[in-house]
């Protein structure tokens, strides 16, 4: 058999979070198993759906990795496809034409509400006659569509994540609306519907899908009987947690893959905590892989079924070790548009080297890549503030003279490491000064502030962009 999976989004909103981690596990699955990973779009929700949602859910599954080998196909494309599929049901009487009124509904739900009863259709049109038929449609009424679901029916499957699941047919809510109304005759098919037809149509073999979704399977898989269809295998993974072990939420500061993004999170971090969500390595111990090194020890006997918690902190965590090997061109070519946006300009000197050198210096304290933009905004404005502490450390005895020993030192000159650090030296002779206190008040002259990233490594990025001197110049006038 060959493995097919899917992952299917509907395009009303952003790719969330909980969407991608499914397609994450989706597509280690079908790796794993050298099997077809298919997207598709159900966009039958025609109010709802936009363009512009399909395409960040698009862009969001590219920029994760989880390339698709089949698609994307859209609902919305498939339309004459569900009708045959519903006509094929109406004769074999599996379905029936329902003409009940949202008023008869609305009634029907608060006269089971006054009895304590879970709220069900109570299946009224089930069996009607032509004549009634006929009728209801002389009155101007619509119908929808209904499928007949047997009380007495018990839906079993073995769940790969949950084992053996049982569901009793008469907690589905009575005959199931499988498509809606229409002047036309049959509407637009609902989600349980289009969904067993199109997987019916893409061949799936396995349904790999969040754990909300379990009462849906026992009704699909009573409509894939219908068809006289090979019912796929089932997965229902475990739901995203916060914190506190409640349902993830907006109020969570949870949202759309593209706002990761924009906080500054990499593909790879992100990617690898999300598979981290629910399933565990075989070696425990280990957390940072690509979705190719998952993907060869990806099982669903390490997926859990209580529910992943989302850790802000750990996500953190996996971030910056991404960040800190990264080759520094590649960081580079990531933080610039961080910069870019904050409104940072590279002329003047801050030519691509000058970039790398900067990114090479505040990388090691990165966990996010907007942390680039607090951390080299000193590299890019003429001046700086003054901290307190830096003001204290400038208005000591002898630092104006030491830092007008270093301007004169300095004399327009290029800066090297080498020849930083002598100048340094000579400083300490003639001034006869200890060597903390050159160092110290330099730090707060060129940065405005007692710590920071490495000194001589700050000074010289400075330098190359004649900034060294003006803000030396300005301490001096502060100092006194």
């Amino acid at each position: 058999m060959t493995v097919r999976v899917r992952i299917a989004p509907s395009p009303t909103g952003n790719l969330h979070i909980g969407t991608a981690r499914t397609a994450v596990f989706n597509w280690l699955f079908a790796r794993h198993q050298g099997g077809k990973f298919i997207l598709r779009i159900e966009d039958t929700d025609i109010e709802r759906s936009r363009l512009e949602y399909t395409e960040n859910i698009l862009e969001g599954l590219r920029w994760l990795g989880l390339n698709w080998d089949e698609g994307p196909f859209f609902q919305s494309q498939r339309l004459d496809i569900y009708k045959q599929a519903v006509k094929s049901l109406l004769d074999k009487q599996l379905a029936y034409r329902c003409y009940t009124t949202s008023e008869e509904l609305e009634a029907l739900r608060e006269a089971q509400k006054a009895r304590n009863e879970a709220p069900r259709y109570d299946n009224r049109h089930r069996n009607l006659t032509p004549e009634q038929q006929a009728a209801f449609e002389a009155e101007g009424r619509s119908f929808v569509i209904r499928f007949k679901i047997e009380d007495d029916r018990q839906i079993v499957w073995n769940d790969l994540v949950r084992g053996n699941m049982s569901w009793q047919g008469s907690d589905l809510g009575g005959d199931m609306v499988i498509a809606r109304a229409a002047e036309d005759g049959i509407g637009q098919p609902l989600y349980n519907f289009a969904v067993v037809v199109d997987d019916m149509d893409m061949q799936i073999s396995h349904v790999i899908r969040g754990e909300d979704h379990i009462a849906n399977t026992a009704k699909q898989i009573l409509l894939y009987e219908a068809f006289g269809a090979k019912v796929p295998e089932f997965a229902h993974t475990p739901l995203i947690l916060n914190m506190d072990g409640r349902k993830l939420s907006k109020r969570d500061g949870v949202t759309s893959i593209f706002d990761f993004k924009q906080m500054g999170f990499t593909p790879e971090a992100l990617v690898n905590y999300m598979t981290l969500l629910g399933w565990s390595a075989p070696d425990s111990t280990q957390e940072i892989f690509t979705l190719e090194e998952a993907a060869k020890q990806f099982s669903f006997e390490r997926v859990n079924k209580a529910g992943a918690k989302f850790d802000w902190a750990k996500l953190d965590w996996l971030n910056s070790q991404y960040i800190h090997p990264m080759p520094v061109d590649k960081l580079t070519d990531l933080i610039i548009p961080y910069w870019e946006k904050e409104g940072y300009k590279f002329d003047q000197g801050r030519e691509r080297s000058w970039l790398e050198q900067l990114v090479a210096l505040i990388q090691p304290s990165m966990t996010r890549l907007t942390d680039a933009v607090a951390m080299s905004q000193l590299f890019f404005t003429e001046t700086v503030p003054f901290s307190d502490e830096a003001m204290a450390q400038l208005t000591q005895d002898g630092v104006a003279a030491a830092l007008q020993g270093i301007i004169a030192a300095v004399d327009n000159q290029q800066l090297s490491e080498s020849s930083a650090q002598d100048i340094i030296k000579q400083v300490v002779k003639q001034q006869n000064v200890k060597k903390g206190l050159v160092m110290r008040s330099l730090r707060a002259a060129l940065t405005g502030d007692v710590h920071g990233p490495d000194l001589i490594q700050s000074w010289l990025l400075l330098n190359r962009i004649n900034l060294d001197k003006p803000r030396l110049t300005e301490a001096i006038a502060k100092s006194n």
